[in-house]
Protein backbone atom coordinates (compact mmCIF):
# COMPACT_ATOMS: atom_id res chain seq x y z
CA UNK A 1 0.00 0.00 0.00
CA UNK A 2 1.20 3.38 -1.38
CA UNK A 3 2.03 6.16 1.54
CA UNK A 4 -0.28 9.08 1.34
CA UNK A 5 2.28 11.54 2.47
CA UNK A 6 5.17 10.38 -0.45
CA UNK A 7 6.41 13.14 -2.53
CA UNK A 8 8.14 11.29 -5.84
CA UNK A 9 10.17 14.63 -6.44
CA UNK A 10 11.44 14.55 -2.78
CA UNK A 11 12.62 10.95 -3.14
CA UNK A 12 14.26 11.66 -7.20
CA UNK A 13 16.26 14.66 -5.34
CA UNK A 14 17.62 12.69 -2.49
CA UNK A 15 18.47 9.47 -4.73
CA UNK A 16 20.75 12.32 -6.64
CA UNK A 17 21.85 13.77 -3.74
CA UNK A 18 23.28 11.01 -2.59
CA UNK A 19 24.61 9.70 -5.69
CA UNK A 20 26.49 13.53 -6.37
CA UNK A 21 27.72 12.67 -2.93
CA UNK A 22 29.66 9.77 -3.80
CA UNK A 23 30.74 11.16 -7.50
CA UNK A 24 31.93 14.65 -5.63
CA UNK A 25 30.01 16.81 -7.79
CA UNK A 26 30.66 20.36 -7.03
CA UNK A 27 27.75 22.97 -5.57
CA UNK A 28 27.02 24.57 -8.92
CA UNK A 29 26.24 21.36 -10.74
CA UNK A 30 24.41 19.80 -7.84
CA UNK A 31 22.07 22.51 -7.86
CA UNK A 32 21.68 23.25 -11.29
CA UNK A 33 21.21 19.12 -11.37
CA UNK A 34 18.41 18.45 -8.74
CA UNK A 35 16.00 21.17 -9.86
CA UNK A 36 14.26 21.32 -13.29
CA UNK A 37 15.22 24.17 -15.54
CA UNK A 38 11.43 25.43 -16.74
CA UNK A 39 8.21 24.33 -15.71
CA UNK A 40 4.70 25.38 -17.06
CA UNK A 41 1.50 25.66 -14.87
CA UNK A 42 -1.92 26.45 -16.60
CA UNK A 43 -5.66 26.09 -17.22
CA UNK A 44 -7.27 24.40 -19.64
CA UNK A 45 -10.63 25.52 -19.90
CA UNK A 46 -13.29 22.91 -21.61
CA UNK A 47 -16.46 23.42 -22.74
CA UNK A 48 -18.14 19.69 -21.51
CA UNK A 49 -20.33 17.77 -23.05
CA UNK A 50 -22.90 19.25 -21.04
CA UNK A 51 -22.92 22.54 -21.73
CA UNK A 52 -20.58 23.42 -18.41
CA UNK A 53 -17.58 24.53 -18.88
CA UNK A 54 -14.76 22.78 -16.76
CA UNK A 55 -11.47 23.99 -15.81
CA UNK A 56 -8.26 21.12 -15.69
CA UNK A 57 -4.86 22.16 -14.62
CA UNK A 58 -2.09 21.09 -16.71
CA UNK A 59 1.93 20.87 -16.19
CA UNK A 60 5.04 20.64 -18.15
CA UNK A 61 8.13 20.35 -16.38
CA UNK A 62 11.68 20.41 -18.75
CA UNK A 63 14.39 19.15 -16.44
CA UNK A 64 17.41 19.41 -18.41
CA UNK A 65 18.76 19.73 -22.26
CA UNK A 66 22.13 19.73 -22.16
CA UNK A 67 22.17 16.63 -24.24
CA UNK A 68 19.47 17.06 -26.47
CA UNK A 69 16.07 18.18 -26.48
CA UNK A 70 13.69 17.28 -23.53
CA UNK A 71 12.05 14.45 -23.71
CA UNK A 72 8.80 12.72 -22.20
CA UNK A 73 5.37 11.69 -21.79
CA UNK A 74 1.58 13.66 -20.69
CA UNK A 75 -0.22 11.52 -17.89
CA UNK A 76 -3.84 11.90 -17.89
CA UNK A 77 -4.57 11.21 -13.88
CA UNK A 78 -7.00 12.50 -10.88
CA UNK A 79 -4.11 12.39 -8.70
CA UNK A 80 -1.50 14.16 -10.92
CA UNK A 81 0.47 16.49 -9.13
CA UNK A 82 3.57 18.81 -10.17
CA UNK A 83 5.97 17.17 -7.70
CA UNK A 84 5.13 13.81 -9.38
CA UNK A 85 5.76 15.89 -12.89
CA UNK A 86 9.05 17.09 -11.10
CA UNK A 87 9.92 13.43 -10.21
CA UNK A 88 9.15 12.25 -13.76
CA UNK A 89 11.01 14.37 -15.63
CA UNK A 90 14.42 14.36 -13.66
CA UNK A 91 13.91 10.96 -13.92
CA UNK A 92 13.50 11.14 -17.87
CA UNK A 93 16.77 13.20 -17.68
CA UNK A 94 18.98 10.20 -16.34
CA UNK A 95 17.12 7.73 -17.97
CA UNK A 96 18.35 9.20 -21.56
CA UNK A 97 21.67 9.64 -20.51
CA UNK A 98 22.17 6.17 -19.27
CA UNK A 99 21.06 4.37 -22.34
CA UNK A 100 23.16 7.24 -24.16
CA UNK A 101 20.59 8.85 -26.35
CA UNK A 102 20.87 12.35 -27.34
CA UNK A 103 17.82 13.72 -25.18
CA UNK A 104 16.68 15.49 -22.39
CA UNK A 105 14.31 15.16 -19.76
CA UNK A 106 10.71 16.67 -19.62
CA UNK A 107 7.50 15.81 -18.23
CA UNK A 108 4.12 16.48 -18.65
CA UNK A 109 0.84 16.06 -16.98
CA UNK A 110 -3.09 16.99 -16.63
CA UNK A 111 -5.34 16.90 -13.65
CA UNK A 112 -8.40 14.74 -15.24
CA UNK A 113 -10.04 10.72 -14.84
CA UNK A 114 -10.27 9.89 -18.67
CA UNK A 115 -12.69 6.98 -17.94
CA UNK A 116 -15.27 9.87 -17.04
CA UNK A 117 -14.85 12.30 -19.89
CA UNK A 118 -15.88 11.69 -23.12
CA UNK A 119 -13.15 11.33 -26.67
CA UNK A 120 -14.80 15.09 -27.45
CA UNK A 121 -13.51 16.29 -23.83
CA UNK A 122 -10.27 14.34 -23.92
CA UNK A 123 -9.63 15.77 -27.36
CA UNK A 124 -10.64 19.24 -26.46
CA UNK A 125 -7.82 18.91 -23.38
CA UNK A 126 -5.32 18.06 -25.81
CA UNK A 127 -5.60 20.83 -28.09
CA UNK A 128 -5.91 23.00 -25.01
CA UNK A 129 -2.64 21.56 -23.82
CA UNK A 130 -0.78 22.19 -26.60
CA UNK A 131 -2.17 26.08 -26.86
CA UNK A 132 -0.65 26.42 -23.30
CA UNK A 133 2.61 25.41 -24.20
CA UNK A 134 2.89 25.35 -27.91
CA UNK A 135 5.71 27.63 -27.96
CA UNK A 136 7.99 25.80 -25.52
CA UNK A 137 7.40 22.35 -27.27
CA UNK A 138 8.68 21.08 -30.57
CA UNK A 139 11.02 18.30 -32.73
CA UNK A 140 14.12 21.24 -31.31
CA UNK A 141 12.70 21.90 -28.04
CA UNK A 142 10.85 19.27 -25.63
CA UNK A 143 8.64 16.42 -27.45
CA UNK A 144 6.47 14.71 -25.67
CA UNK A 145 4.61 11.19 -25.92
CA UNK A 146 1.99 9.18 -24.31
CA UNK A 147 1.94 8.34 -20.50
CA UNK A 148 -0.40 6.81 -18.02
CA UNK A 149 -4.03 6.63 -19.39
CA UNK A 150 -2.83 8.63 -22.43
CA UNK A 151 -2.24 7.19 -26.16
CA UNK A 152 -1.61 7.54 -29.74
CA UNK A 153 -5.16 9.35 -30.27
CA UNK A 154 -4.23 11.99 -27.82
CA UNK A 155 -0.70 12.51 -29.24
CA UNK A 156 -2.31 13.01 -32.97
CA UNK A 157 -4.71 15.47 -31.84
CA UNK A 158 -1.65 17.36 -30.08
CA UNK A 159 0.43 17.16 -33.01
CA UNK A 160 -2.39 18.49 -35.07
CA UNK A 161 -2.91 21.55 -32.82
CA UNK A 162 0.63 22.33 -32.65
CA UNK A 163 0.96 22.12 -36.74
CA UNK A 164 -2.66 24.44 -37.42
CA UNK A 165 -0.98 26.91 -34.85
CA UNK A 166 2.93 26.79 -36.60
CA UNK A 167 1.52 26.36 -40.04
CA UNK A 168 3.26 23.10 -41.74
CA UNK A 169 3.75 19.68 -41.29
CA UNK A 170 6.17 18.68 -37.81
CA UNK A 171 5.54 15.06 -37.42
CA UNK A 172 8.75 14.77 -34.97
CA UNK A 173 7.11 16.70 -32.51
CA UNK A 174 5.80 14.53 -30.80
CA UNK A 175 6.22 10.21 -30.61
CA UNK A 176 3.71 7.30 -29.94
CA UNK A 177 1.75 8.48 -33.15
CA UNK A 178 -0.03 5.86 -35.01
CA UNK A 179 1.35 3.59 -37.46
CA UNK A 180 0.85 5.28 -41.01
CA UNK A 181 0.73 8.85 -39.21
CA UNK A 182 4.17 8.97 -38.14
CA UNK A 183 4.19 6.12 -35.81
CA UNK A 184 7.16 3.79 -35.15
CA UNK A 185 6.67 0.18 -35.69
CA UNK A 186 7.82 -1.65 -32.19
CA UNK A 187 6.87 1.51 -30.14
CA UNK A 188 4.04 -0.23 -28.49
CA UNK A 189 5.79 -2.87 -27.77
CA UNK A 190 9.50 -1.11 -26.70
CA UNK A 191 9.11 -0.50 -23.10
CA UNK A 192 7.70 -4.19 -21.67
CA UNK A 193 10.12 -5.47 -24.77
CA UNK A 194 12.75 -2.92 -23.24
CA UNK A 195 12.03 -4.41 -19.45
CA UNK A 196 12.70 -8.04 -20.81
CA UNK A 197 15.52 -7.45 -22.53
CA UNK A 198 17.55 -6.36 -19.28
CA UNK A 199 15.91 -9.05 -17.24
CA UNK A 200 17.07 -11.26 -19.77
CA UNK A 201 20.53 -10.23 -19.27
CA UNK A 202 20.78 -10.12 -15.96
CA UNK A 203 19.70 -13.84 -15.38
CA UNK A 204 22.38 -15.02 -18.03
CA UNK A 205 24.70 -13.12 -15.34
CA UNK A 206 23.42 -15.10 -12.68
CA UNK A 207 23.48 -18.18 -14.70
CA UNK A 208 19.80 -18.40 -14.23
CA UNK A 209 17.21 -19.85 -16.80
CA UNK A 210 14.63 -17.81 -17.38
CA UNK A 211 12.58 -20.71 -19.01
CA UNK A 212 12.67 -21.90 -15.02
CA UNK A 213 11.29 -18.67 -13.63
CA UNK A 214 8.13 -17.59 -12.23
CA UNK A 215 7.06 -14.04 -12.27
CA UNK A 216 4.37 -11.67 -10.40
CA UNK A 217 3.35 -8.21 -12.55
CA UNK A 218 1.71 -5.07 -10.95
CA UNK A 219 -0.29 -3.62 -13.61
CA UNK A 220 -1.80 -4.82 -16.85
CA UNK A 221 -1.47 -1.68 -18.97
CA UNK A 222 0.57 -1.58 -22.53
CA UNK A 223 4.05 -1.83 -20.20
CA UNK A 224 2.96 -5.07 -18.34
CA UNK A 225 1.04 -6.85 -21.34
CA UNK A 226 4.16 -6.56 -23.67
CA UNK A 227 6.57 -7.49 -20.80
CA UNK A 228 4.36 -10.63 -20.09
CA UNK A 229 4.26 -11.47 -24.07
CA UNK A 230 8.16 -11.43 -24.53
CA UNK A 231 8.49 -12.94 -20.99
CA UNK A 232 6.57 -16.09 -21.89
CA UNK A 233 7.90 -16.38 -25.43
CA UNK A 234 11.58 -16.68 -23.78
CA UNK A 235 10.02 -19.38 -21.38
CA UNK A 236 8.98 -17.75 -18.56
CA UNK A 237 6.09 -18.24 -16.67
CA UNK A 238 3.77 -15.23 -14.99
CA UNK A 239 1.57 -17.03 -12.00
CA UNK A 240 -0.20 -12.96 -11.35
CA UNK A 241 -0.78 -9.95 -12.05
CA UNK A 242 -2.73 -7.32 -10.20
CA UNK A 243 -5.04 -4.89 -12.31
CA UNK A 244 -7.69 -2.19 -11.32
CA UNK A 245 -11.42 -2.90 -11.73
CA UNK A 246 -13.26 -0.04 -12.88
CA UNK A 247 -16.45 -1.79 -11.44
CA UNK A 248 -15.39 -1.19 -8.01
CA UNK A 249 -12.56 1.31 -8.11
CA UNK A 250 -10.60 -1.30 -6.48
CA UNK A 251 -7.10 -3.14 -7.70
CA UNK A 252 -6.92 -7.16 -7.44
CA UNK A 253 -4.29 -9.72 -8.20
CA UNK A 254 -5.18 -12.31 -10.53
CA UNK A 255 -3.83 -15.43 -9.72
CA UNK A 256 -3.20 -18.66 -11.25
CA UNK A 257 -0.63 -21.52 -10.32
CA UNK A 258 -0.50 -23.04 -13.70
CA UNK A 259 0.51 -19.43 -14.99
CA UNK A 260 -1.54 -16.75 -16.49
CA UNK A 261 -3.24 -16.47 -20.42
CA UNK A 262 -1.61 -13.83 -21.85
CA UNK A 263 -4.98 -13.53 -24.76
CA UNK A 264 -7.10 -14.41 -22.27
CA UNK A 265 -6.73 -11.80 -19.89
CA UNK A 266 -6.55 -9.39 -22.62
CA UNK A 267 -9.99 -10.58 -24.06
CA UNK A 268 -11.48 -9.19 -20.43
CA UNK A 269 -9.53 -6.17 -19.95
CA UNK A 270 -10.86 -2.49 -21.16
CA UNK A 271 -8.71 -0.22 -22.75
CA UNK A 272 -7.32 1.37 -19.26
CA UNK A 273 -5.31 -2.24 -18.60
CA UNK A 274 -8.51 -3.12 -16.14
CA UNK A 275 -9.47 -6.84 -15.76
CA UNK A 276 -13.06 -7.72 -15.22
CA UNK A 277 -13.32 -9.42 -12.01
CA UNK A 278 -16.49 -11.78 -13.00
CA UNK A 279 -14.54 -13.10 -15.92
CA UNK A 280 -11.46 -13.74 -14.27
CA UNK A 281 -13.23 -16.00 -11.46
CA UNK A 282 -15.60 -17.84 -14.24
CA UNK A 283 -11.54 -18.13 -16.25
CA UNK A 284 -10.35 -20.51 -13.02
CA UNK A 285 -8.56 -17.08 -11.57
CA UNK A 286 -7.66 -16.83 -7.83
CA UNK A 287 -9.06 -12.87 -7.09
CA UNK A 288 -6.56 -11.57 -4.42
CA UNK A 289 -6.14 -7.97 -2.83
CA UNK A 290 -4.21 -6.01 -5.11
CA UNK A 291 -1.65 -5.44 -2.65
CA UNK A 292 -0.45 -9.25 -2.62
CA UNK A 293 0.89 -9.21 -6.29
CA UNK A 294 4.15 -8.73 -4.31
CA UNK A 295 3.90 -11.85 -1.45
CA UNK A 296 3.59 -14.37 -4.30
CA UNK A 297 6.41 -16.63 -3.64
CA UNK A 298 7.65 -16.32 -7.29
CA UNK A 299 11.31 -16.05 -8.51
CA UNK A 300 10.94 -12.39 -10.08
CA UNK A 301 8.60 -9.32 -9.25
CA UNK A 302 8.11 -6.65 -12.02
CA UNK A 303 6.41 -3.47 -10.71
CA UNK A 304 4.91 -2.45 -14.07
CA UNK A 305 2.32 0.27 -12.59
CA UNK A 306 2.94 3.42 -10.53
CA UNK A 307 5.57 5.22 -8.09
CA UNK A 308 5.82 4.17 -4.78
CA UNK A 309 4.71 0.98 -4.68
CA UNK A 310 7.45 -1.16 -3.41
CA UNK A 311 8.23 0.88 -0.03
CA UNK A 312 9.37 0.64 3.75
CA UNK A 313 6.01 -1.03 4.60
CA UNK A 314 5.31 -3.48 1.60
CA UNK A 315 9.03 -4.65 0.96
CA UNK A 316 8.78 -6.19 4.27
CA UNK A 317 6.18 -8.85 2.24
CA UNK A 318 8.52 -9.97 -0.48
CA UNK A 319 8.83 -13.81 0.08
CA UNK A 320 12.46 -15.02 0.17
CA UNK A 321 12.18 -17.02 -3.45
CA UNK A 322 12.33 -13.36 -4.54
CA UNK A 323 15.78 -13.04 -6.53
CA UNK A 324 15.46 -10.39 -8.85
CA UNK A 325 13.21 -7.14 -9.09
CA UNK A 326 12.37 -5.39 -12.67
CA UNK A 327 11.13 -2.19 -11.97
CA UNK A 328 8.70 -1.56 -15.56
CA UNK A 329 7.21 1.51 -13.80
CA UNK A 330 9.05 4.73 -13.02
CA UNK A 331 9.80 5.33 -9.01
CA UNK A 332 8.46 2.08 -7.97
CA UNK A 333 10.79 1.62 -4.72
CA UNK A 334 11.71 4.09 -2.14
CA UNK A 335 15.21 4.52 -0.63
CA UNK A 336 14.08 2.30 2.20
CA UNK A 337 12.55 -0.17 0.10
CA UNK A 338 16.38 -0.15 -1.57
CA UNK A 339 17.87 -1.05 1.76
CA UNK A 340 15.90 -3.63 2.25
CA UNK A 341 16.67 -5.41 -0.94
CA UNK A 342 19.91 -4.87 -0.24
CA UNK A 343 19.81 -6.98 3.06
CA UNK A 344 17.49 -9.28 0.94
CA UNK A 345 20.02 -9.57 -2.02
CA UNK A 346 17.52 -9.07 -4.83
CA UNK A 347 19.10 -8.06 -7.58
CA UNK A 348 17.11 -4.76 -8.96
CA UNK A 349 17.39 -3.63 -12.33
CA UNK A 350 16.41 0.11 -11.82
CA UNK A 351 13.28 1.92 -13.17
CA UNK A 352 15.40 4.50 -16.02
CA UNK A 353 17.47 2.02 -17.23
CA UNK A 354 14.92 -1.15 -16.79
CA UNK A 355 11.91 0.72 -18.68
CA UNK A 356 14.12 2.68 -20.88
CA UNK A 357 13.16 1.05 -23.99
CA UNK A 358 10.37 3.38 -24.31
CA UNK A 359 12.23 6.18 -24.56
CA UNK A 360 14.70 4.95 -27.02
CA UNK A 361 11.99 3.98 -29.34
CA UNK A 362 10.51 7.08 -29.06
CA UNK A 363 14.22 8.63 -30.13
CA UNK A 364 13.84 6.09 -33.15
CA UNK A 365 10.30 7.12 -34.31
CA UNK A 366 11.70 11.25 -33.68
CA UNK A 367 14.46 10.37 -35.90
CA UNK A 368 11.62 8.32 -38.68
CA UNK A 369 9.70 11.34 -38.39
CA UNK A 370 12.30 14.06 -39.02
CA UNK A 371 13.87 12.02 -42.01
CA UNK A 372 10.54 11.01 -43.32
CA UNK A 373 11.85 7.50 -43.57
CA UNK A 374 10.46 4.62 -41.85
CA UNK A 375 12.34 0.94 -40.39
CA UNK A 376 10.92 -2.61 -40.71
CA UNK A 377 9.63 -3.79 -36.90
CA UNK A 378 12.69 -6.10 -36.67
CA UNK A 379 15.08 -3.65 -37.43
CA UNK A 380 13.50 -1.35 -35.42
CA UNK A 381 13.55 -4.35 -32.10
CA UNK A 382 17.10 -5.21 -32.87
CA UNK A 383 18.32 -1.99 -32.63
CA UNK A 384 16.28 -1.62 -29.40
CA UNK A 385 17.23 -4.84 -27.74
CA UNK A 386 21.55 -4.29 -29.45
CA UNK A 387 21.01 -0.49 -26.80
CA UNK A 388 19.06 -1.56 -23.64
CA UNK A 389 21.53 -4.31 -23.91
CA UNK A 390 24.82 -2.38 -24.11
CA UNK A 391 23.00 0.53 -21.32
CA UNK A 392 22.62 -2.93 -18.57
CA UNK A 393 26.04 -4.36 -19.23
CA UNK A 394 28.00 -0.60 -18.94
CA UNK A 395 25.46 -0.56 -15.38
CA UNK A 396 26.28 -3.79 -14.24
CA UNK A 397 30.00 -4.18 -14.62
CA UNK A 398 30.43 -0.71 -13.07
CA UNK A 399 28.29 -2.15 -10.02
CA UNK A 400 30.43 -4.99 -10.16
CA UNK A 401 33.55 -3.08 -10.31
CA UNK A 402 33.02 -0.59 -7.90
CA UNK A 403 30.98 -3.01 -5.55
CA UNK A 404 27.65 -0.57 -5.10
CA UNK A 405 24.39 -1.02 -5.73
CA UNK A 406 22.87 -1.30 -9.15
CA UNK A 407 20.73 1.83 -9.41
CA UNK A 408 24.10 3.78 -7.43
CA UNK A 409 25.71 2.38 -10.51
CA UNK A 410 23.19 3.29 -13.74
CA UNK A 411 22.68 6.79 -11.59
CA UNK A 412 26.81 7.35 -11.35
CA UNK A 413 26.80 6.61 -15.10
CA UNK A 414 23.42 9.06 -16.14
CA UNK A 415 24.53 12.17 -13.80
CA UNK A 416 28.58 11.79 -14.94
CA UNK A 417 27.07 11.99 -18.54
CA UNK A 418 24.69 15.33 -18.18
CA UNK A 419 27.45 16.65 -15.77
CA UNK A 420 29.70 16.71 -18.54
CA UNK A 421 27.47 17.86 -21.00
CA UNK A 422 26.81 21.14 -18.95
CA UNK A 423 30.29 21.53 -18.24
CA UNK A 424 31.45 21.37 -21.76
CA UNK A 425 28.36 24.16 -22.73
CA UNK A 426 30.16 26.43 -19.88
CA UNK A 427 27.09 26.21 -17.91
CA UNK A 428 28.88 25.00 -15.09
Amino acid sequence: MADKSFNAFAMAQQQFDAVAEQLGLDDGTRNLLRNPDREFHFNIPVKMDDGTTEVFRGFRVQHNDARGPNKGGIRFHPQETVDTVRALATWMTWKCAVVDIPLGGGKGGVICDPHNLSMREQEQICRGWVRQVGKAVGPIQDVPAPDVMTNGQHMLWMMDEYEKINGGHFPGMITGKPLGMGGSEGRTEATGYGVIYTLREALKRSDVDIAKTTAAFQGFGNVAQFAIELYAQLGGTTICVSSWDQGDQTSYTFKRNSGVDLKELQNMTDRFGGIDKEKAVAAGYEVLPGEDWIKQDVDILMPCALENQVNAETVQDISDQVKFLAEGANGPTTPEADAALQEKGVFTIPDFLCNAGGVTCSYFEQVQCNMNFFWEKEEVLEKLDNIMTRAFHAVADLAETQDVYMRDAAYMIAIQRVAEACRLRGWV
